[in-house]
């Protein structure tokens, strides 16, 4: 074999080693590249996983923060839900028709008490708050004071006068007018403004002066006279107060009759004679 022949064999050997050798580079940096990617996913992987993790984490904490303390049991759903707290007011509740909830017990019962009470409050509402008499009586005349001049006779006669009330409330009585008449004469007349106040279901006496004056010749001869140990005056007393009770007003009158001694002083009480039939 030639010489030249031998050297173009081993040149081309060489350059057959040079090619095996720089695909084996390549491939080996393909086969880097290849292992890069596979860390690469293998760390994203580890990357993710705990991530997976806490975000699981956070949920069971949070289910039981729920189920704790931040939440409530559904009133509708028999126990078996739960609903934010203070959220209550704003969540609309839907019950089913055959909740028993909806269908309460004792309806019946319940009406028939509620309409008793009412029944029963209302009763008493009219018996108590239902206006009642008020009755005006004489009760006797108090005294008597005679004080004779030359013109005419002047007596102060005093009066007691009885007011019953018979109402569940306080009776107020004002403006008490008094007439006082001889055969049809006016011989003395008052007025009283603030009468008095009777409490309820009580009586009360009131005292009140009538000033009579005689000016009849005969009458002012009658009681002077000593001729009569008693010197007896008829009088015909007309009466008429107004009385204030359970929120309206209401006007009595009362017609009676009195005898008096229109010679000397009186100070012992006698009846008073009550209006005739």
């Amino acid at each position: 074999m030639s010489p030249a022949i031998v050297a173009y064999e081993l040149k081309t050997s060489n350059m057959a080693a040079k090619g095996c050798v720089s695909m084996g580079t390549v491939s080996s940096r393909r086969l880097g590249s290849g292992g890069e990617a596979g860390l690469q996913h293998s760390e994203s992987d580890q990357d993710n996983q705990p991530i997976i993790e806490q975000e699981e984490r956070k949920k069971r904490s949070s289910s039981r923060r729920h189920s704790s303390g931040e939440t409530l049991d559904c009133p509708t759903c028999q126990g078996t839900g739960r609903i934010p707290r203070g959220q209550e007011s704003k969540l609309v509740a839907v019950i089913s028709c055959t909740d028993q909830r909806l269908k309460p017990r004792h309806t019946k019962l319940y009406m028939a008490v509620a309409v008793a009470v009412c029944l029963l409050v209302s009763s008493l509402v009219v018996f108590f708050l239902f206006p009642r008499s008020v009755i005006l009586s004489p009760v006797a005349v108090k005294s008597v004071f005679v004080y004779s001049t030359e013109d005419d006779v002047k007596i102060n006669v005093t009066n007691v006068l009885n007011i019953t009330n018979h109402n569940f409330a306080e009776v107020r009585a004002f403006n008490l007018t008094v007439q006082a008449l001889n055969m049809d004469a006016v011989v003395g007349s008052v007025f009283i403004q603030n009468v008095t106040a009777v409490q309820p279901l009580s009586s009360k006496m009131y005292s009140f002066v009538i000033p009579i004056k005689l000016t009849d010749s005969e009458l002012i001869s009658y009681c002077r006279s000593t001729t009569f140990q008693i010197h007896t005056l008829f009088l015909h007393l007309q009466m008429a107060v107004t009385v204030y009770y359970l929120v309206h007003y209401e006007q009595l009158s009362l017609d009676t009759y009195e005898f008096i001694d229109c010679g000397t002083n009186t100070t012992v009480p006698h009846s008073v004679n009550p209006s005739p039939p």
